[in-house]
């Protein structure tokens, strides 16, 4: 049951990302991970602070590519981390995302936006997510066939 219970619903790239976390995490290798790691989320959060004093909301693409054809990269566990960049600095800060369809590629392939909001500020990410559904028809287009 154990097993069953810890592998169903979680694909490859999942379980390789809880691998290298309970890696990171164990004996020996939490000085010199962890810490960085908890020093470089401390700056990423500073800059975003400095950045909210400008803006109430921040626009970012969710990706640095558009999608990519089901299973294409499922073998290339360092493209699949690359395509999360854009979204890693916001879970490190602990900001509020929110990603909405904006387009499609000239393959037809969906491209997304992605809404940042300061800390504790989802109800302006949803506000302006809705807003933003409201103005466009993206989140009800279908990929050309």
């Amino acid at each position: 049951m154990y097993r069953q219970t810890r592998a169903q619903g979680f694909g490859p790239e999942v379980k390789r990302r809880i691998m290298l976390g309970t890696y990171a995490l164990s004996a020996g290798y939490y000085d010199a991970y962890y810490l960085k790691a908890q020093k470089v989320r401390r700056l990423i959060r500073h800059d975003f602070l400095r950045a909210f004093e400008q803006c109430d909301i921040i626009a970012t693409p969710t990706a640095p590519t558009t999608a990519f054809q089901l299973g294409e990269k499922a073998t290339d566990p360092l493209t699949m981390y690359l395509s999360d960049i854009l979204t890693i600095a916001v879970n490190l800060a602990g900001l509020p995302g929110l990603s909405l369809p904006c387009g499609f590629d000239t393959e037809g392939l969906p491209i997304s936006l992605q809404l940042i909001g300061q800390a504790f500020g989802e109800e302006a990410v949803l506000q302006a997510g809705y807003a933003y559904e409201q103005a466009t028809d993206w989140h009800t287009a279908r990929p050309p066939l």
